[in-house]
């Protein structure tokens, strides 16, 4: 990767790091997927070497969904490394709460309207928090990080990823979390249709009685 020079580290997490980067003259985000020493090696180098070719192309199939993700330059297996577009925006969650209530409500449907497109296509975020969504200077919306995704048309799947943006939106957003979920679904229902997203409503409903019986199961216990 010689043609890649002045990294800038931007992020390292559990599972990669993400480095900013000049490529022939193109900023752009290089995402190295990191070694797990906890793993056998063999095992390690399959799961990283997987997941580098498998968040491509769910991208890929994003963008024929209508959702903006960053344009893929090289995906280097060996290297279990993925450069790609740096988007120049801010994320959604530097930018929630200093809107006006009618921003925020306008910014939440387009959200909404986007993980629409996703289920509706059988595509799984996977981590679907306002972290991993940018808005560029023209107001265009980026969804990023798609590592934990996967294809499915599932029910199940669908209401997790949604619970998961439900729970972002709390701990991140508390204030605004209510109304701002309400408007996501809002945009959600707009492209899957009223009885699809009941459905999906009904699911993060079970799927949060869930979660309050375990958590009582510990306290008792």
């Amino acid at each position: 990767m010689a043609e890649v020079n002045s990294r800038q580290l931007l992020k390292k997490g559990a599972e990669a790091s993400l480095s900013r980067a000049e490529r022939y003259g193109r900023q752009v985000v290089i995402k190295a997927r990191l070694p797990k020493k906890y793993r056998p090696a063999e095992l390690d180098t399959s799961i990283r070497s997987y997941r580098t070719v498998h968040e491509p192309q769910l991208m890929n199939e994003a963008k024929k969904a209508g959702v903006a993700t960053p344009t893929i330059f090289l995906v280097d297996v060996k290297n279990t490394a993925v450069t790609m577009e740096f988007i120049e925006g801010k994320q959604v969650k530097q930018l929630l709460n200093y809107l006006s209530p009618s921003e925020q409500r306008e910014l939440c449907v387009r959200v909404g309207e986007l993980i629409g497109k996703l289920h509706a296509h059988g595509l799984i975020h996977g981590d679907l928090t306002t972290s991993n969504m940018i808005v560029n200077g023209e107001g265009k919306i980026f969804l990023i990080d798609f590592g934990l995704g996967e294809k499915n048309m599932e029910l199940e799947a669908k209401g997790v990823d949604l619970h998961l943006m439900k729970r972002a939106l709390q701990s991140t957003h508390y204030n605004l979390a209510e109304e701002c979920f309400e408007n996501v679904m809002k945009g959600y229902t707009a492209v899957v249709g009223k009885e699809e997203a009941e459905k999906v409503t009904e699911k993060i409903k079970e799927i949060e009685k869930r979660g309050r019986y375990i958590t009582k199961r510990q306290e008792e216990t």
